[in-house]
């Protein structure tokens, strides 16, 4: 199919250059960017007023399949992400079972690439049922096509064993990402621990139990030669030693939620469970610290941290329900709306956040506009205003902080290997 975006500003992080240009893609490749390409293609979409960019990745999803598609399937999941703009998403591996073998790996993928939506990347788990005991079958999994490695959802406690994964991760190049989490140290808390969270009582989980994590798997980095990507960074000393650790030459990247660089635990008004996921909503001085670190490139990745769950589980307050919160159709918007529009990034710095950061380091060739690459592309308008209504999310979660707020930003179109894999009627004026 010849497909013709036709009058957008074309943003490619790969040469940082923006451009008004028309883009034609066929076979699944962009095959020219040039202003006012005069050709009949089979289908055209008109970006006028809209940004051509690279289709977003997300490095951290839960697509909650196999074994809890009552909270999230691959098809729900993959239709949410193309929603959102998202062309690859890298799926944890905390499922039922866990992705710990070839065989699950190749379950997801399969189902995935059966579907025909956005590109899923099945990531596989450090250790066997995420157990901490022994490592998983890594080579297995790499043979399959794993991006990378994780225990998300939790921290390998043994350092040791931690250390032999990630020894492996450089023998097979692969990175690590880590969900970093001392969880002695969380002892039964369930949102931050602060003054505003005690006066509600709950029981709340320090900085602490995310930066001694942050500090050992940097150490244990150093020492192998690893690549290792901080997932969902929330504290300001998170930021401080990732900073640290780039001065250092240290292979470490990292990632910040919309959640964790717009909310604070004082947005808690009362037992809300929308409002609870891991790590917790810090303080002011923690978003200050996430946002002057993506401002300055130190956090090189926006992420979802994407986690549906039932409304039945959300709805039983903030002490029994599960961590998480969805993010995969909201996460543009609020990206635009609280960090391009108020001037903390540049739309620049949002392709490369969203796209071209997360491609180079799963090492996908991706994440950029250009000819000759792979047509995997969001238009974006990024002056369109709305309201956030969980109730059109195509996720089967609808748990989000997020309902009812007012944002800029919606995804018009993505395309996904050449392929339109949503497109969002134009209104007319």
């Amino acid at each position: 199919m010849l497909l013709l975006i036709k009058n957008g500003t074309v943003i490619n992080p790969g040469d940082r250059t923006i451009k008004q240009a028309d883009v034609l893609v066929e076979d699944g490749l962009i095959q020219k960017i040039s202003p006012g390409l005069a050709i009949k293609a089979d289908r055209t979409i008109d970006a006028a007023g809209c940004y051509v960019m690279p289709g977003f990745i997300d490095m951290h999803v839960h697509l909650r399949d196999p074994g809890l598609e009552h909270k999230e399937t691959v098809e729900t999941g993959v239709r949410a992400a193309v929603h959102g703009g998202f062309t690859t998403v890298v799926a944890m591996p905390n499922t039922k079972p866990v992705v710990d073998n070839a065989d699950v790996v190749n379950y997801v993928h399969n189902k995935a690439k059966n579907i025909g939506l956005a590109h899923v990347l099945q990531v596989g788990a450090v250790t066997k049922g995420q157990r901490g005991e022994t490592l998983s079958d890594i080579e297995g999994m790499v043979e399959a096509g794993i991006p990378a490695i994780s225990e998300d959802g939790k921290s390998v406690m043994n350092a040791q064993l931690y250390r032999e994964a990630m020894t492996l991760a450089v023998k097979y190049d692969i990175p690590v990402l880590a969900h970093c989490e001392d969880i002695h140290m969380v002892n039964g808390g369930v949102v931050n621990a602060d003054e505003a969270m005690e006066q509600m009582h709950f029981k709340g989980i320090s900085n602490a139990v995310e930066d001694v994590i942050v500090a050992r798997d940097i150490t244990l980095a150093k020492e192998t030669g690893a690549a290792l990507h901080l997932c969902h960074c929330s504290t300001k000393d998170s930021v401080k030693m990732l900073r640290l650790a780039k001065q250092e030459g240290i292979r470490v990247t990292a990632e910040a939620c919309p959640h964790h660089f717009i909310l604070t635990s004082s947005d808690i008004k009362g037992d809300d469970a929308n409002y609870k996921m891991n790590p917790p909503l810090r303080t002011k001085e923690d978003v200050e610290a996430l946002r002057e670190g993506l401002k300055a490139d130190i956090i090189d990745v926006i992420a979802t941290d994407h986690a549906p769950h039932t409304a039945i589980e959300k709805g039983v307050g903030i002490r029994k329900a599960p961590f998480g919160i969805v993010g995969l159709e909201t996460a543009a918007a609020l990206t635009m709306t609280e960090l391009v529009d108020k001037g903390w990034l540049t739309i620049m710095q949002m392709a490369e956040k969203m796209s071209y950061n997360p491609a180079k380091i799963l090492g996908l060739g991706k994440g950029v506009v250009e000819e000759g690459k792979a047509a995997d592309l969001v238009v974006f308008d990024a002056e369109k205003e709305y309201a956030i209504d969980p109730g059109q999310f195509c996720s089967r979660g609808k748990n989000t902080p997020f309902a009812g707020r007012k944002v800029k930003g919606m995804v018009m179109a993505t395309i996904v290997g050449g392929k339109i894999a949503f497109e969002r009627p134009r209104e007319k004026k």
